[in-house]
């Protein structure tokens, strides 16, 4: 029973999280009146794929965790995951637009470590840290273009 819940825990921590600060924020929530880079989705898009994203991201983490312990690979999850949740905070409510550039950097840089350790214990975990990855690089695009615009 403990087992399953350690597993639940590591699957949907993130989408969890993600869902509190996504509803505590939602009044903060300026994206609509910003001035927008090209390729800017509608609004709608961010909560599908940041779901989608993290199911990926704690199945990735449940899948690795299986087989390995690694204590740095563990930390650096967890603090991509943090910083992740974070840069909502910096971004919509206190509106520190380009320290948020710098976290998105960050966590590409940690996500890109975590991919390239994970392809070497767990390859599957590493390919659904992919699609993450690409919507990061994406993420600094907007991030970028919403702070030079505005």
């Amino acid at each position: 029973m403990k087992e399953k819940l350690i597993n639940f825990f590591r699957i949907f921590l993130p989408i969890i999280l993600g869902g509190i600060v996504g509803f505590l924020i939602k009044d903060a929530i300026d994206y609509q009146n910003l001035v927008q880079p090209p390729l800017a989705p509608p609004k709608i898009v961010f909560p599908i794929f940041w779901s989608i994203l993290y199911i990926l991201m704690g199945i990735s983490y449940y899948l690795y965790r299986k087989e390995n312990d690694n204590p740095l690979e563990i930390f650096v999850y967890y603090a991509q995951l943090i910083l992740n949740l974070s840069w909502t905070i910096i971004f919509f409510i206190l509106k520190l637009r380009l320290l948020s550039i710098f976290i998105i950097l960050f966590i590409i840089i940690l996500v890109l470590y975590l991919i390239i350790k994970f392809w070497h214990q767990k390859r599957i975990s590493a390919y659904l840290l992919i699609p993450y990855i690409i919507w990061l690089i994406f993420a600094l695009y907007l991030n970028v273009g919403i702070f030079i615009l505005n």
